[in-house]
């Protein structure tokens, strides 16, 4: 397929960037930072609860290793409002590698970090430090490409430029669940919770330094600098985003809560709920995950093709109405059958691919240029933290005392969000293009 990038605007010195260069970098930034993050979840199921919270029985471990798990998403908005500052004070690149930097720490902390056993109630506090740590990072971690990539990427093609940095989400799934169930399968019930466990950590932060120097040499380029400085992409202070934004924020968070809400709920609730029924093995549930999560890399793929053909928020929409016939359906197969667990995860995966891989940005364009950048990330940190932070606490532990109608409730909760939010989007919109 062939594309006519966009001219260059009147006073440009540099030739277009084109938008499979900038692609590249958003795929190895959100691999790198999606594989860090569902490390952190599976283990939150797998091994936490054993060796942090072992004075408690196996469903409370998980939920108090939850709770810790969405200190991240708490913290996020502070460290986008933070290394904001940072950039705006010495620059991009000391932005990128203070964030990368505060997360390999942090990654690396947890890694080498010892149980209850040997430090006591100081292991817990450690652990929450680091996973507040992590958030932080994550929000400076913000490089701008996704939000470079819209402006640059064709007109007729943007929804499929959309979903290529939503792909990280699946790849990072499937790296870090296979790297578990090879470890799960390779060693003796001791070794993995004794220190096998500790391998995908020190994985992560090993892809986090890789993932710098390939992220900087696109973002400090010549090419990519002046380019974002043409589009207006620019540090904007948390407290004037809020003031002149903050509409929009709000609007977008919800715009795509469906989809983050199911994120949780077929990435890490099947792992908690199967561990804490005991209907299925570990390392069944982890395969059955890994296959699920490559039907959402060919889902988020797909979501490109149907959103260039029905439109971005049209997509986003649909999606969420079937997210929420998909909820009325959760009691039926994750309280049954093996099979029809595993149909959950794989129809789950399905419907999470095509609705997340058109999330991001489902609203952006109500930002002026120069907000854009700091508006994209402000809004995806709210999206994470009311859709995604508490989903697999609250999910297991009402299924645990009410039943798996509450995951149903959760679900349509955010499918109301999504529907209410795109609904006032478009009549602010008619509303503008009538006056």
């Amino acid at each position: 397929m062939s594309h006519t990038y966009p001219a260059p605007v009147q006073g440009q010195s540099h030739a277009p960037v084109a938008p499979n260069e900038i692609a590249v970098g958003v795929v190895i930034g959100r691999t790198s930072e999606y594989f860090d993050f569902f490390v952190y979840g599976i283990a939150s199921v797998l091994i936490f609860p054993q060796l942090f919270f072992p004075f408690t029985g196996q469903l409370q471990g998980m939920l108090y290793a939850f709770m810790l798990f969405a200190l991240a998403f708490v913290a996020r908005p502070f460290g986008t409002a933070l290394f904001m500052w940072i950039q705006r004070q010495w620059g991009r690149s000391i932005k990128l590698t203070a964030a990368l930097f505060l997360l390999g720490t942090a990654t690396a902390g947890i890694a080498f970090l010892p149980g209850y056993e040997k430090l006591g109630g100081y292991a817990i506090a450690l652990l929450a430090l680091f996973r507040v740590m992590q958030g932080i990072a994550f929000g400076g971690s913000w490089d701008g490409l996704p939000s470079l990539l819209a402006l640059n990427a064709p007109k007729e093609s943007r929804s499929w430029y959309a979903m290529i940095g939503q792909l990280g989400a699946p790849i990072g799934f499937v790296i870090a669940s296979a790297l578990f169930l090879y470890l799960y399968n390779s060693l003796s019930a001791a070794d993995f919770l004794g220190w096998g466990w500790r391998y995908p950590f020190f994985v992560a932060f090993a892809i986090n330094v890789v993932a710098l120097f390939a992220r900087l040499r696109l973002v400090l380029g010549e090419e990519y600098t002046e380019a974002m400085e043409e589009s207006e992409l620019e540090p904007i202070r948390t407290t004037e985003m809020v003031r002149k934004e903050g509409y929009n924020i709000f609007i977008g968070s919800f715009a795509a809560l469906a989809s983050y809400a199911l994120f949780h709920v077929v990435t890490i609730f099947p792992l908690s709920w199967i561990a804490f029924q005991g209907s299925q093995t570990t390392a069944e549930v982890l395969t059955v995950q890994i296959l699920g999560g490559f039907v959402g890399i060919m889902a988020t793929i797909g979501s490109g093709w149907i959103a260039a053909r029905i439109g971005k928020r049209t997509t986003v929409g649909a999606l969420a109405a079937m997210i929420g016939i998909f909820s009325l359906l959760t009691p039926l197969l994750m309280g049954g059958s093996p099979a029809m667990q595993d149909t959950f995860i794989l129809l789950g995966f399905a419907l999470l691919g095509v609705s997340y891989g058109q999330a991001s940005g489902t609203v952006t364009a109500n930002f002026a240029p120069r907000f854009r950048y700091t508006g994209a990330a402000l809004t995806s940190d709210f999206a994470w933290l009311f859709g995604a932070a508490f989903a697999p606490l609250v999910a297991l532990g009402l299924s645990a005392k009410f039943g798996l109608l509450s995951v149903t409730v959760y679900l349509l909760s955010g499918v109301i969000c999504t529907l209410l939010a795109l609904a006032i989007n478009q009549s602010l919109e008619d509303q503008g293009e009538e006056s």
